[in-house]
Protein backbone atom coordinates (compact mmCIF):
# COMPACT_ATOMS: atom_id res chain seq x y z
CA UNK A 1 0.00 0.00 0.00
CA UNK A 2 1.21 3.53 -0.50
CA UNK A 3 3.02 5.71 2.22
CA UNK A 4 0.56 8.00 2.80
CA UNK A 5 -3.28 5.82 2.44
CA UNK A 6 -6.86 7.42 3.00
CA UNK A 7 -9.52 6.32 4.76
CA UNK A 8 -13.34 6.57 4.24
CA UNK A 9 -15.57 6.64 7.24
CA UNK A 10 -19.54 6.79 7.05
CA UNK A 11 -21.64 7.40 10.21
CA UNK A 12 -18.48 10.06 11.21
CA UNK A 13 -20.32 12.58 12.76
CA UNK A 14 -21.01 10.99 15.70
CA UNK A 15 -20.34 8.58 18.38
CA UNK A 16 -18.52 5.78 17.21
CA UNK A 17 -17.85 7.02 13.40
CA UNK A 18 -16.57 10.15 14.85
CA UNK A 19 -13.64 8.15 17.24
CA UNK A 20 -13.04 5.52 13.70
CA UNK A 21 -12.13 8.77 11.82
CA UNK A 22 -9.95 11.04 14.59
CA UNK A 23 -8.32 7.43 15.64
CA UNK A 24 -7.25 7.02 11.64
CA UNK A 25 -6.09 10.80 11.54
CA UNK A 26 -3.70 10.24 14.76
CA UNK A 27 -2.36 7.16 12.85
CA UNK A 28 -1.63 9.07 10.17
CA UNK A 29 -4.44 8.81 7.51
CA UNK A 30 -5.72 11.37 5.33
CA UNK A 31 -9.98 11.02 6.28
CA UNK A 32 -12.98 11.58 4.23
CA UNK A 33 -15.81 11.52 6.79
CA UNK A 34 -19.15 10.75 5.89
CA UNK A 35 -22.54 11.34 7.26
CA UNK A 36 -26.64 12.09 6.62
CA UNK A 37 -26.87 15.94 6.72
CA UNK A 38 -28.96 16.32 10.03
CA UNK A 39 -25.06 15.45 11.31
CA UNK A 40 -23.42 17.91 9.41
CA UNK A 41 -22.04 20.12 12.43
CA UNK A 42 -20.40 17.30 13.90
CA UNK A 43 -18.56 16.64 10.47
CA UNK A 44 -17.98 20.02 10.68
CA UNK A 45 -16.46 20.45 13.88
CA UNK A 46 -14.61 17.02 13.09
CA UNK A 47 -12.90 18.29 10.26
CA UNK A 48 -11.51 20.99 12.24
CA UNK A 49 -9.73 18.26 15.01
CA UNK A 50 -8.28 16.08 12.07
CA UNK A 51 -6.84 19.69 10.34
CA UNK A 52 -4.80 20.13 13.92
CA UNK A 53 -3.30 16.81 13.70
CA UNK A 54 -2.01 17.88 10.45
CA UNK A 55 -4.00 15.47 8.38
CA UNK A 56 -5.85 15.86 4.92
CA UNK A 57 -9.87 15.82 5.44
CA UNK A 58 -12.84 16.39 3.21
CA UNK A 59 -16.38 16.11 4.67
CA UNK A 60 -19.19 14.75 2.63
CA UNK A 61 -23.20 14.65 3.27
CA UNK A 62 -24.33 11.15 2.15
CA UNK A 63 -27.16 9.06 2.30
CA UNK A 64 -25.72 5.51 2.48
CA UNK A 65 -29.08 4.01 1.12
CA UNK A 66 -29.06 6.06 -1.82
CA UNK A 67 -26.60 4.24 -4.35
CA UNK A 68 -25.65 7.49 -6.27
CA UNK A 69 -24.81 8.69 -3.32
CA UNK A 70 -22.11 6.52 -2.75
CA UNK A 71 -20.73 6.66 -5.78
CA UNK A 72 -20.29 10.34 -5.38
CA UNK A 73 -18.54 9.66 -1.78
CA UNK A 74 -15.90 7.65 -2.57
CA UNK A 75 -15.56 9.43 -6.18
CA UNK A 76 -15.17 12.50 -4.21
CA UNK A 77 -12.32 11.12 -1.72
CA UNK A 78 -10.39 10.07 -4.76
CA UNK A 79 -10.60 13.05 -6.22
CA UNK A 80 -9.46 15.28 -3.39
CA UNK A 81 -7.48 12.34 -1.93
CA UNK A 82 -6.35 10.74 -4.14
CA UNK A 83 -7.44 7.45 -2.99
CA UNK A 84 -9.22 4.98 -1.05
CA UNK A 85 -7.55 2.05 0.88
CA UNK A 86 -9.70 1.60 4.21
CA UNK A 87 -13.12 1.80 3.91
CA UNK A 88 -14.93 1.31 7.05
CA UNK A 89 -18.98 1.26 6.76
CA UNK A 90 -19.63 2.38 9.82
CA UNK A 91 -23.42 3.98 9.28
CA UNK A 92 -26.22 2.74 11.13
CA UNK A 93 -29.92 3.06 12.41
CA UNK A 94 -31.82 1.02 14.91
CA UNK A 95 -35.63 0.88 15.97
CA UNK A 96 -36.41 -0.42 19.69
CA UNK A 97 -39.77 -1.93 19.49
CA UNK A 98 -41.31 -5.16 20.59
CA UNK A 99 -41.81 -7.18 17.07
CA UNK A 100 -45.37 -7.77 16.79
CA UNK A 101 -45.69 -3.45 17.02
CA UNK A 102 -42.45 -3.36 14.33
CA UNK A 103 -44.10 -2.17 10.92
CA UNK A 104 -42.44 -3.68 7.08
CA UNK A 105 -41.64 0.73 7.38
CA UNK A 106 -39.69 0.06 9.96
CA UNK A 107 -38.02 -3.12 8.78
CA UNK A 108 -37.39 -1.53 5.25
CA UNK A 109 -35.41 2.07 7.22
CA UNK A 110 -33.30 -0.24 8.89
CA UNK A 111 -32.17 -2.65 6.11
CA UNK A 112 -31.86 0.60 3.58
CA UNK A 113 -28.89 2.11 5.69
CA UNK A 114 -27.66 -1.12 8.07
CA UNK A 115 -28.23 -3.90 4.67
CA UNK A 116 -28.17 -2.77 1.49
CA UNK A 117 -25.74 0.79 2.70
CA UNK A 118 -23.69 -1.80 4.25
CA UNK A 119 -23.43 -3.56 0.91
CA UNK A 120 -22.85 -0.65 -1.26
CA UNK A 121 -20.14 0.44 0.45
CA UNK A 122 -18.36 -2.70 0.42
CA UNK A 123 -19.16 -2.88 -3.80
CA UNK A 124 -17.87 0.69 -4.71
CA UNK A 125 -14.73 0.61 -2.35
CA UNK A 126 -13.76 -2.82 -3.06
CA UNK A 127 -14.51 -1.41 -7.19
CA UNK A 128 -11.86 1.37 -6.63
CA UNK A 129 -9.58 -0.64 -4.96
CA UNK A 130 -9.55 -3.05 -7.27
CA UNK A 131 -9.43 -0.43 -10.17
CA UNK A 132 -6.06 1.07 -7.71
CA UNK A 133 -4.47 -2.41 -7.90
CA UNK A 134 -2.47 -2.79 -4.42
CA UNK A 135 -5.11 -3.90 -2.05
CA UNK A 136 -7.33 -2.41 1.11
CA UNK A 137 -9.34 -3.41 4.17
CA UNK A 138 -12.74 -3.24 4.32
CA UNK A 139 -14.20 -2.60 7.58
CA UNK A 140 -18.08 -3.06 8.31
CA UNK A 141 -20.09 -2.24 11.51
CA UNK A 142 -22.10 -5.30 12.85
CA UNK A 143 -23.09 -5.24 16.67
CA UNK A 144 -23.53 -7.75 19.54
CA UNK A 145 -26.78 -7.82 18.43
CA UNK A 146 -25.70 -9.36 15.10
CA UNK A 147 -24.12 -12.15 17.33
CA UNK A 148 -26.76 -12.86 19.90
CA UNK A 149 -30.56 -11.96 18.63
CA UNK A 150 -31.50 -8.64 21.54
CA UNK A 151 -35.31 -8.57 22.04
CA UNK A 152 -37.02 -5.60 21.34
CA UNK A 153 -34.84 -5.15 17.90
CA UNK A 154 -36.02 -7.77 15.84
CA UNK A 155 -35.04 -5.67 13.03
CA UNK A 156 -31.74 -4.51 13.97
CA UNK A 157 -30.67 -8.13 14.89
CA UNK A 158 -31.74 -8.83 11.67
CA UNK A 159 -29.59 -6.20 9.61
CA UNK A 160 -26.50 -7.16 11.72
CA UNK A 161 -26.53 -10.55 11.47
CA UNK A 162 -27.02 -10.04 7.28
CA UNK A 163 -23.64 -7.81 7.77
CA UNK A 164 -22.12 -10.61 9.57
CA UNK A 165 -22.89 -12.82 6.17
CA UNK A 166 -21.70 -10.24 3.73
CA UNK A 167 -18.59 -9.98 5.19
CA UNK A 168 -17.53 -13.24 5.54
CA UNK A 169 -18.72 -13.92 1.45
CA UNK A 170 -17.27 -10.57 0.18
CA UNK A 171 -13.89 -11.70 2.03
CA UNK A 172 -13.53 -14.99 0.63
CA UNK A 173 -14.43 -13.27 -3.16
CA UNK A 174 -12.08 -10.34 -2.39
CA UNK A 175 -9.10 -12.03 -0.90
CA UNK A 176 -7.73 -12.58 -4.74
CA UNK A 177 -7.58 -8.94 -4.58
CA UNK A 178 -5.27 -8.56 -1.67
CA UNK A 179 -8.20 -6.47 -0.04
CA UNK A 180 -9.14 -8.05 3.54
CA UNK A 181 -13.11 -7.43 4.97
CA UNK A 182 -13.44 -7.84 8.73
CA UNK A 183 -16.66 -6.32 11.11
CA UNK A 184 -16.28 -5.07 14.67
CA UNK A 185 -19.45 -6.19 16.59
CA UNK A 186 -19.43 -3.67 19.62
CA UNK A 187 -21.30 -4.61 22.53
CA UNK A 188 -22.84 -1.74 25.13
CA UNK A 189 -20.93 1.31 24.27
CA UNK A 190 -22.25 5.02 25.01
CA UNK A 191 -23.16 6.65 22.14
CA UNK A 192 -26.18 8.87 21.23
CA UNK A 193 -27.75 5.12 20.23
CA UNK A 194 -27.50 3.85 22.86
CA UNK A 195 -28.90 7.21 24.85
CA UNK A 196 -32.05 6.58 22.99
CA UNK A 197 -32.88 3.54 24.36
CA UNK A 198 -32.25 4.22 27.46
CA UNK A 199 -34.90 7.06 27.11
CA UNK A 200 -37.17 4.73 26.05
CA UNK A 201 -37.11 2.60 28.82
CA UNK A 202 -36.91 5.49 31.06
CA UNK A 203 -34.01 5.22 33.15
CA UNK A 204 -30.56 5.57 31.40
CA UNK A 205 -28.48 5.69 34.48
CA UNK A 206 -30.40 2.08 35.44
CA UNK A 207 -29.84 0.57 32.14
CA UNK A 208 -25.84 1.49 31.73
CA UNK A 209 -25.60 0.18 35.48
CA UNK A 210 -27.58 -2.95 34.38
CA UNK A 211 -24.72 -3.15 31.11
CA UNK A 212 -21.61 -3.00 33.58
CA UNK A 213 -22.77 -5.22 36.07
CA UNK A 214 -23.09 -8.23 32.81
CA UNK A 215 -19.49 -7.26 31.61
CA UNK A 216 -16.56 -9.10 33.03
CA UNK A 217 -14.80 -5.77 32.59
CA UNK A 218 -16.79 -4.29 35.15
CA UNK A 219 -17.24 -1.05 32.79
CA UNK A 220 -19.77 0.52 30.14
CA UNK A 221 -18.03 0.51 26.86
CA UNK A 222 -16.83 4.04 25.11
CA UNK A 223 -16.31 4.85 21.17
CA UNK A 224 -12.24 4.37 21.61
CA UNK A 225 -12.99 1.10 22.35
CA UNK A 226 -13.68 0.63 18.97
CA UNK A 227 -11.10 2.48 17.28
CA UNK A 228 -8.97 1.05 19.15
CA UNK A 229 -10.11 -2.23 16.85
CA UNK A 230 -10.50 -0.26 13.93
CA UNK A 231 -6.92 1.17 14.30
CA UNK A 232 -5.48 -2.39 13.84
CA UNK A 233 -7.85 -3.70 11.56
CA UNK A 234 -6.90 -0.60 8.93
CA UNK A 235 -2.88 -1.58 9.72
CA UNK A 236 -0.31 -3.56 7.96
CA UNK A 237 -0.45 -5.63 10.80
CA UNK A 238 -4.13 -7.38 10.51
CA UNK A 239 -2.83 -8.78 6.84
CA UNK A 240 -4.09 -12.41 8.01
CA UNK A 241 -7.28 -11.52 9.47
CA UNK A 242 -10.45 -11.28 7.05
CA UNK A 243 -13.84 -12.88 7.31
CA UNK A 244 -14.22 -11.95 11.02
CA UNK A 245 -16.71 -10.52 12.63
CA UNK A 246 -14.95 -9.54 16.11
CA UNK A 247 -16.96 -8.57 19.51
CA UNK A 248 -15.69 -6.00 21.78
CA UNK A 249 -18.01 -6.14 24.52
CA UNK A 250 -15.69 -6.42 27.62
CA UNK A 251 -16.47 -9.76 27.78
CA UNK A 252 -20.33 -9.19 28.03
CA UNK A 253 -21.01 -11.70 25.08
CA UNK A 254 -17.84 -14.68 24.41
CA UNK A 255 -18.04 -16.16 21.20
Amino acid sequence: MPKTRVALVTGAGTGIGRAIAFRLAQDGFNVAISDQLCNEPGLTTLVAEIRELGRKVVAVTADVSVEVEIQGMIQRTVEELGQLDVMVANAGVMRFKPFLETTSDDWQKIFAVNGLGTFLCYQYAAKQMIAQGHGGKIIGACSGSGKQAEPMMSAYSSSKFAIRGLTQATAVELGQYGIQVNAYAPGAIETPMIREIGEIVGDWEALKAQEVRKAPVGRFGIPEDISNLVSFLASDQSEFITGQTIPINGGRLCD
